[in-house]
């Protein structure tokens, strides 16, 4: 396959609608779209110049390595070991800690220059653009998805999601929807993380909304049967951009119809 450079990334974002000045959260595959020419850095160039300085690029940078073992993300380690994770697992920090299978576009995106982080230690977000402080501020320990988090900002803002070689699946809005939705079963979950307070190294218990997201293909597939969603190819990959708040509304809707 013929290499991808920049101004084919470019024409495929402007082909979808993507315009100077929008507010976006991304999804990404890099390895779906074939040869990149620059990889994951012509990639977010491309981004940063077709929504310009006016815009705004969301990304998820999760680091769900730092849950407790017991919910089965060290499922390489054996269960009589689990309790040394919980003593020596390094506290969250914004700067330094990696994603967690995010992709190669995020954990580069993370150290872009001008681009902030939420401090949520498992489930981070990063943005860079106008609303950058907005999107990444205040991220609660309990609020991981909900109407305070960076998710329930970008509603509020009215922004898109752009999905890049990847599914539903991936699509971090959704959960958004979970919260906002009634349905049987729906019930918190506490989760433990290391983070920094009052200077010294802590093993912080927290409660959230417990999710899965194992019916967001299915809703995907009916929200796109409903509603118009932008569609193009770029390279093996396929992309698709889509109002999050009109995802959301659907997706409460058929969660609350659909869930048992």
């Amino acid at each position: 396959m013929k290499p991808i450079i920049k101004e084919d990334i470019v024409s495929a974002f402007r082909s979808l609608g993507l315009t100077k000045g929008a507010v976006v959260m991304v999804h990404t595959s890099l390895s779906k779209i074939g040869y990149v020419c620059g990889g994951a850095q012509t990639v977010i160039e491309a981004l940063i110049e077709t929504v310009g300085q006016e815009g705004t690029i969301i990304m998820p940078t999760q680091s769900w390595k730092n849950l407790d073992p017991e919910d089965g993300v060290h499922w390489d380690v054996e269960e009589e070991y689990r309790q040394i994770i919980r003593d020596h697992w390094p506290a969250y920090d914004k700067r330094l800690t990696p994603t967690n299978t995010m992709g190669a576009v995020a954990e580069m995106f993370r150290l872009w220059p001008g681009t902030l982080r939420s401090d949520h230690p498992a489930r981070s977000v990063a943005a860079w653009g106008k609303h950058a402080e907005y999107l990444t501020s205040g991220h609660d320990l309990s609020d991981i998805f909900g109407d305070a988090s960076p998710i329930g900002k970008l509603y509020r803002l009215k922004g898109d999601v752009l999905l890049i070689g990847v599914g539903y699946d991936k699509n971090t809005s959704l959960h958004l929807a979970d919260v906002r939705a009634d349905y049987p079963g729906k019930h918190n979950c506490v989760e433990y993380s290391a983070i920094m307070e009052n200077g010294k190294r802590v093993w912080k218990e927290y409660e959230t909304l417990y999710v899965d997201g194992e019916d967001f293909e299915e809703i995907g597939a009916d929200f796109e049967r409903a509603e118009t969603v932008g569609k193009t190819t770029l390279g093996n990959a396929e992309l698709r951009l889509m109002n999050q708040p009109r995802l959301v509304d659907f997706a409460v809707d058929w969660i609350s119809r659909h869930r048992r």
